[in-house]
């Protein structure tokens, strides 16, 4: 199998020839990992990562547009208001430059499975209303939010289309609603607020044929049995630090998800802890030997981490999906 084909395979809930693995690295170590390796890439070659994460594209409201909004709204937008902001041209092709480019180096040229990010609906208006004032929003304002959501699934689906033609094979949608206990919000206010309008970029995907994943920090268990029913492919993180436990995700989800995640950065690698690490890492992948998992960091692995121990684990793990 190459890279794909293995991510593929998984994704299908068949048995892989090993566990495929990757790691969200360069929001905060790309400096070190450049000095160690000569660039992130020569990093990603040497442990033969078997996906890639892209980002890029056009924003859906440009920051000169959203800083314009605010100041004619004294500085706090409301859902109303909202409305009015002019988004981006989703299928402006030029915008879409940087995803070629990745789409080439890591699926042309090292056959790797490749997902780009998305927006999501309540994360992605986060940058408008900020998180506190939204989570407000949702009790005063449903109606006027129906509106703005709408519009944002519309130019998600459009932005989701778009890379699917450039050859993108999954379509990753991030749209935090998780605390570390629970939802941000009740369960009846996820189903009626997000749901429909997550429903319009997954239903397109799937007419497409394409692969769907879903981005939520903290703990979505509420909502679990929703999210399979938008066909979502995959679920990131699976936050085991935020108790979503991985034999939940066994013995009632294993034939409906893949889980993407595993290697937990709130908790586990970047606190000096090699003894932790180590337990930590050959317990999950002792447990998707067969598969159902993409083994990967559950968000961009911190600064405090360091490339000692960065390269400890990514060692430890090259091993040990080879045996």
């Amino acid at each position: 199998m190459n890279s794909r084909e293995r991510v593929i395979t998984v994704l299908r809930h068949e048995e892989p020839d090993r566990i495929p693995i990757y790691g969200w690295l360069w929001a905060n170590l790309s400096g070190c990992i450049t000095e160690a390796f000569g660039s992130l890439a020569a990093f990603e070659d040497q442990y033969e990562f078997d996906y890639a994460h892209l980002f890029g594209g056009p924003p859906t409201i440009t920051p000169e547009t959203l800083e314009a909004a605010r100041t004619a709204n004294s500085g706090v937008i409301e859902p109303a208001a909202a409305c009015d902001i002019p988004s981006t041209d989703p299928d402006s092709p030029e915008a879409y430059q940087d995803i070629k480019d990745q789409v080439r180096h890591h699926k042309e040229m090292r056959e790797r499975f490749v997902y780009v990010q998305t927006p999501g609906i309540f994360e992605a208006l986060n940058a408008v209303f900020g998180i506190e004032n939204h989570l407000m929003y949702l009790m005063m304002y449903p109606d006027d939010l129906r509106h703005v959501y709408g519009r944002q699934a519309e130019w998600n689906k459009r932005f989701a289309m778009n890379c699917l033609d450039l050859g993108v094979d999954m379509i990753h949608v991030s749209d935090d609603w998780g605390a570390q206990h629970s939802l941000m919000f009740s369960v009846p206010t996820w189903r009626e607020m997000m749901f429909p309008y997550h429903k319009v970029t997954a239903d397109a995907v799937k007419e497409r044929g394409a692969f769907l994943s879903l981005h939520s920090d903290g703990n979505i268990n509420s909502v679990l049995d929703g999210v399979m029913e938008l066909g979502y492919d995959v679920v990131h993180p699976w936050q085991e630090s935020a108790g979503m436990d991985l034999n939940i995700f066994h013995a009632k989800y294993r034939d409906r998800f893949t889980v993407m995640g595993g290697l937990d950065v709130q908790d586990t690698i970047g606190f000096g802890d090699l003894d932790a690490l180590e337990r930590s890492i050959r317990r999950v992948l002792g447990m998707f030997k067969d598969g159902g998992l993409l083994y990967c960091t559950t968000h961009f692995v911190q600064n405090h981490c360091t490339l000692d121990e960065l390269v400890f684990a990514y060692d430890l793990i090259y091993s040990l999906v080879r045996n």
